[in-house]
């Protein structure tokens, strides 16, 4: 949990929004405070001017004032709406609750001045409007503040819900904008992690932001300085491998001419060894450029290639070897596809698979190739009865010049580094297990083909 909270922490992603999603909501806080605060006050000037509309209605019409029941009076009953009242100059000076026809009134304070006020009575705030009429007699129209306020938050909160019901909406599609934005983003991370090891090609910035360009344009400029590094390595082991071959031919030469002569038996089994390394030597060689050629191997000759003819070619090349071992090497089957890929370096892939097959295969031994085929998958398998691999080092053996502990067996250590390069460049993938679940366990090499076309005549 914390590793995810750290994570995201980092994530510009997810800081951007929380970003936003706080100032959206103090902005909105703020919107939203001063928008009570003005409706509010709109909504009490409203109930001012309807007062003094009822003082002129009053005036007008010649209207008596509103007869009080007490107790509404001092507890400012909801009922209670708009108090008409009459001051007449003989009750000036002196707090009166009733009129002289005896109708009971509001206890005014004496000596209000005229205009717009807020006085309390009997812990009962009133907002009183007093208005002078015709022969010195004032006119006195009051609410309860009680009521007004409560109208004025009504319709204030009527202003405001919407508002605040907008702001969770407002959070969840700014979120989603930011997804989206980021979206090309994680694309180009999600290509590029598709991409196999060997491919250095400039990453697309179509359809990038601006501000992801420049970056995008760096990481370019890297991948070409990588690519041109590495194609001078390449082409330095390549040139390398190239002009050994020839010095290594002439040597190969001379001392199967020095074997034929008359020699003591200990120089001649030093000439047996000096040959025996030359052949390693020449095997590598051919290995490096053979790792050469897979490197710089183009989409553009890639053409439809039959597994079942790759690997008849290939056992024509290693059945004597097979044979001198007394090996039994054959198909299971007649199962055939055919997978797009370059010729020559596909034979490298079942070539280098059967011949390391055969070497560590011991004598009277036996390997079988099979095919199959299900809807979206085809399988090569090669399986021997050999010592197999540990599961430890069923990784590291791709790894070129890596070779198993314990392992006596001639080899240039660059095999299963080719099979696995020119598997890449084809989209196939190698599983490594044990044929047997007891000693010998053998080895069962299993390449799988995503993209492949079955031939009619292909069970499923």
């Amino acid at each position: 949990m914390d590793g995810r909270q750290r994570k995201m922490n980092r994530s510009l992603q997810f800081r951007l929004s929380i970003w936003l999603a706080a100032c959206i909501i103090l902005v909105t806080s703020g919107g939203v405070a001063l928008s009570f605060a003005l409706a509010f006050h709109e909504a009490n000037e409203f109930q001012d001017d309807q007062l003094r509309q009822v003082a002129a209605l009053v005036e007008y019409q010649h209207l008596r004032q509103t007869p009080l029941n007490a107790k509404s009076v001092l507890t400012g009953d909801d009922d209670t709406r708009v108090i008409i009242q009459m001051l007449h100059p003989e009750n000036a000076g002196k707090e009166s609750g009733a009129t002289e026809s005896g109708e009971s009134a509001l206890p005014l304070p004496p000596g209000l001045p005229d205009g717009m006020q807020t006085i309390s009575i009997g812990n009962v705030d009133w907002r009183v409007f007093i208005k002078p009429a015709a022969n010195d007699v004032r006119i006195a129209v009051a609410q309860p503040t009680a009521v007004r306020d409560e109208i004025a938050k009504d319709s204030a909160l009527r202003t405001l819900i919407p508002l605040l019901l907008l702001v969770p909406l407002l959070i969840v599609l700014v979120g989603i904008l930011i997804k989206q934005m980021f979206k090309p983003v994680k694309t180009l991370a999600m290509d590029l992690d598709a991409r196999p090891e060997q491919e250095l090609g400039l990453l697309d910035e179509r359809n990038l932001p601006l501000e992801i360009k420049p970056f995008v344009a760096a990481i370019n400029r890297l991948l070409a300085r990588v690519e041109r590094s590495v194609n001078v390595q390449r082409r330095f082991v390549a040139d390398a491998a190239h002009e050994l071959r020839s010095p290594l031919t002439a040597l190969s030469l001379q001392t199967e001419r020095l074997s034929e002569t008359d020699m003591p038996t200990e120089a001649r089994e030093r000439v047996a060894t000096l040959r025996q390394g030359i052949v390693r030597t020449q095997a590598l060689i051919n290995q490096l450029l053979a790792l050469a050629h897979i490197h710089e191997s183009k989409t553009d000759r890639h053409k439809s290639v039959s597994l079942q003819r790759v690997i008849r070619l290939v056992l024509e090349d290693l059945i004597p070897q097979a044979e001198q071992k007394q090996i039994d090497l054959g198909m299971a089957d007649s199962t055939d596809i055919d997978i797009t890929a370059d010729e020559m370096e596909f034979r490298m892939l079942v070539k280098n698979l059967i011949d390391n097959a055969i070497r560590y295969t011991p004598a009277n031994g036996r390997i079988d190739l099979a095919i199959s085929v299900s809807e979206d998958l085809a399988t090569l398998t090669i399986i021997d009865t050999g010592p197999g691999i540990h599961e430890d080092d069923r990784q590291r053996v791709f790894d070129a010049f890596f070779r198993v502990l314990g392992n006596e067996h001639a080899g240039s250590g660059l095999g299963l580094s080719i099979v696995k390069t020119a598997a890449d460049h084809i989209g196939a993938s190698i599983e490594l297990s044990h044929a047997n679940p007891s000693p010998p366990y053998g080895l069962s090499v299993a390449v799988k083909f995503k993209r492949f076309v079955a031939h009619p005549s292909t069970k499923s």
